[in-house]
């Protein structure tokens, strides 16, 4: 992989890590695009997904912040509640990693195919999401928490935006929009990470040469900052699109390209 090929990667992962468009499916296609093989795209995922937590981190760091002062007191708090609907919210996703990952890893080398239809049921869900009005709920309660989840869990296939997911299936339960963005990107914290945990297990297990084959340092170092600084400003520009309730653009936008790598699986 070139460095102009890892600058691309990595602003696009950034960037479709937080908007509802589907980073997993982006960086399937454009790995189909770049010719990537399979350790080498596995390696690069690893780097630029760590780079999208950090940019979260970045970005909502007085949420995080306040959440850990809060747990720390060792008192039934506000924050308590917020990191145990965190932590309900990871049940789904966990069970899906450690009893179906090499499902799931099937599916991503099953070509643009899935991705294309992944796609344009993120597309439907966003569209959805957007025309329905549900009666507003001031928080988000355990049970909400378990089904945005499943929404995450779910949305590990490939094209399945996960915070498109997410925030579409907190919408139609009647979330208000100001919480749930937030409250979007911190439940998916913990899943990247063990999902980064995990492959680089994968990649230990390959021998560190051969996940790097292909793949230069300086591409690695390139895509990483790449995915760092458009993880913050897609960040900050996700949550006040969900709160202006924009999200049908998106709609359109990921049936578009969802069509496109249908039409992409044949011709290439």
């Amino acid at each position: 992989m070139e460095w102009f090929e890892a600058l691309i990667l990595g602003i696009v992962q950034g960037l479709t890590e937080y908007l509802p468009v589907s980073s997993s499916g982006h960086l399937a296609i454009g790995a189909t695009l770049f010719g990537m093989n399979g350790e080498e795209n596995l390696t690069f995922t690893v780097a630029v997904h760590v780079a999208t937590v950090l940019s979260t981190c970045v970005i909502l760091w007085k949420e995080i912040a306040w959440l850990f002062s809060d747990l720390f007191k060792f008192k039934w708090n506000d924050g308590t509640k917020y990191v145990v609907n965190i932590l309900i919210s990871m049940i789904p996703v966990a069970i899906v990693g450690f009893c179906f990952k090499d499902k799931v890893e099937e599916v991503f080398g099953s070509g643009l195919l899935v991705v294309g239809i992944c796609l344009l049921v993120t597309a439907s869900l966003l569209a959805f999401s957007y025309y329905a009005k549900p009666r507003q709920r001031e928080s988000i309660s355990p049970i909400h928490a378990f089904v945005i989840g499943i929404a995450q869990a779910v949305a590990v296939l490939p094209g399945l935006s996960r915070s498109g997911s997410t925030i579409a299936t907190g919408l139609l339960l009647g979330n208000k929009k100001e919480k749930l963005a937030q409250f979007s990107f911190l439940m998916v914290i913990p899943p990247i990470l063990g999902e980064a945990l995990l492959d680089v297990k994968d990649m230990a297990e390959v021998g560190v040469s051969n996940a790097m084959a292909g793949l230069s340092p300086v591409a690695l170092i390139v895509g990483f900052l790449a995915a760092f600084v458009s993880g913050c400003l897609a960040c900050k520009w996700m949550i006040d699109i969900v709160k202006r309730g924009k999200l049908i653009w998106f709609a359109v936008y990921c049936t578009v390209v969802g069509i496109a790598a249908i039409v992409m699986n044949y011709c290439l």
